[in-house]
């Protein structure tokens, strides 16, 4: 099979590693640039080209969409969907996982364990909101924050309100969410493909951090998920239609917590501190599902 990997950087230690277990499978592997892809629509049907060059050979792809470009990325994804190229990750589950808001009533809705969160649009009201979701320490987290960035604690109900207030001054949307202390700086993220847990790590924030993220200086390492982590971390990749993901949850009281679920998730964590070859996994995914994709016309979804 010939697969693409639709990444910016070829350099990235996900990308590298996409392209490696390509080759290793015995089938052919490039990367495509999704910014550089011109989208072409007609009464032949949709097209693309990429350099100048019509992409008509392409049997699977696997998106790497960054948060920043997830407009044009997913009209990407949809259009290799459009000529019944198979997707590893679908690209209405990469626009419904990158809205936070939308993600989290999924998820709600779903009845998926969750910090209690609050999303207002006046900020006179915060007391109120604060009301519903317990007294401070909050956490207040930008709409469209990732990698831990816009993700801000607020020690007291005061200051609380006074972020919100600011954030809001400047037109930005935020949430606000329930602290759980008894985490302690720490997070499980579980690597799903196709239905099954491959893999999870415990990402430890350094001292001092609340927030757990590789990018921040966190620590990783191997973690056995308990049974009900692991249906947890199941049903919320399936309510959100992701065959891969990045299920990211917190221990508590309660139970597993659901904070967010990624459809790009890295690889260079979760295969460093569990020694699995989660790349692989994701080639035998589409080995399996490719050839399923060829649709009739009228089967496909838009």
């Amino acid at each position: 099979m010939n697969i693409a990997v639709l990444s910016r950087n070829p350099q990235l230690y996900s990308t590298r590693r996409l392209i490696e277990a390509i080759k290793e499978k015995g089938h052919q592997g490039r990367v495509i640039d999704h910014l550089k892809c011109d989208l072409i629509m007609d009464e032949d049907g949709p097209s693309i080209f990429y350099k100048g060059e019509q992409l008509v050979d392409i049997d699977a792809i696997i998106p790497r969409i960054g948060a920043s470009v997830t407009f044009y990325g997913t009209a990407v994804v949809r259009q290799f969907e459009m000529m019944h190229v198979f997707s590893a990750i679908d690209s209405l589950a990469i626009t419904r996982s990158r809205d936070k808001l939308r993600s989290l009533q999924i998820l709600s809705r779903a009845k998926i364990g969750m910090p209690k969160t609050a999303f207002t649009n006046y900020s006179k009201t915060e007391n109120q909101v604060l009301h519903h979701i317990g007294d401070a320490p909050v956490v207040i987290k930008l709409l469209e924050g990732t990698q831990g960035l816009g993700v801000i604690l607020a020690d007291t109900n005061k200051a609380a309100k006074s972020v919100v207030e600011a954030f809001e001054s400047l037109k930005t949307r935020v949430i606000l969410q329930e602290f759980i202390k008894e985490a302690g700086g720490a997070d499980i993220r579980a690597f799903i493909v196709n239905g099954e847990v491959v893999g999870a790590m415990k990402r430890q924030g350094k001292e001092g951090e609340f927030r757990s993220n590789l990018h921040r200086g966190g620590s990783a390492q191997v973690i056995k998920l308990s049974r009900t982590e692991k249906s947890t971390a199941l049903k919320a990749a399936k309510c959100m239609g992701l065959a891969i993901a990045g299920v990211d949850m917190l221990q508590s009281k309660k139970g597993p917590m659901v904070l967010e679920v990624n459809s790009s998730p890295g690889l260079e964590g979760i295969e460093k501190a569990t020694n699995i070859d989660i790349a692989g996994k994701i080639i035998e995914f589409i080995e399996q599902n490719a050839l399923k994709k060829k649709l009739p016309k009228d089967k496909i979804n838009a």
